[in-house]
C-alpha cells in the first residue's frame, strides 16, 4: 500500500435534495463528475470512487419546498499542497456549476463543494481494482 498520500483514494460524494430530480439527471451528473475527476492529473484514476446520495429528509434556508441543494465533497488522502487542492476544487466545482446551470437559473438552489483530507492513521482499505485495471489494459478481462 502506498502511503505517500498522492496515490490514495479520492472519493467524490454528491448529496442532493430529492426535489431536484425533475430538473437534474443525477446519473448523468455522477458520470460527468467522475469523468472530471479522472481527468485531473493529481487524482489517480484507480482510486476514484464517485457516488450520489438522494436526501429525502432535508430543509434548506427558510424551509420553502422549492429550495434545493447539491453538496459535493471530495475526500482524499493528505499530502497535496494548497495550490493543487485549489486547482482540483476549481475544476470540480466549475464542472458542478456548469452541469447545473439551467436548474440554477430557474429555481432556488444551493451548491457547495468541500475537500476533506483523510488522516492515514485512522483509515483502513483493501482493493484489487488496480490489478483488474492493469489486466484490462493488457487485453485480459
Amino acid at each position: 500500500m502506498q502511503r505517500s498520500g498522492l496515490a490514495l483514494m479520492p472519493h467524490l460524494i454528491i448529496e442532493y435534495s430529492a426535489n431536484l430530480e425533475s430538473d437534474i439527471d443525477f446519473e448523468e451528473l455522477t458520470r460527468a463528475m467522475h469523468e472530471a475527476a479522472v481527468g485531473i492529473d493529481t487524482l489517480p484514476p484507480g482510486g476514484i470512487r464517485t457516488r450520489a446520495a438522494r436526501r429525502d429528509n432535508y430543509r434548506v434556508a427558510d424551509g420553502h419546498p422549492a429550495n434545493g441543494f447539491i453538496s459535493l465533497t471530495l475526500r482524499m488522502a493528505e499530502g497535496r499542497p494548497p495550490a493543487i487542492r485549489r486547482i482540483i476544487g476549481d475544476k470540480l466545482f466549475g464542472g458542478l456549476r456548469s452541469f447545473t446551470r439551467s436548474a440554477y437559473e430557474k429555481r432556488p438552489l444551493s451548491l457547495s463543494f468541500e475537500i476533506q483530507e483523510i488522516d492515514p492513521a485512522t483509515r483502513w482499505k483493501q482493493s484489487n481494482i488496480r490489478d483488474y485495471m492493469a489486466q484490462r489494459r493488457h487485453g485480459r478481462s
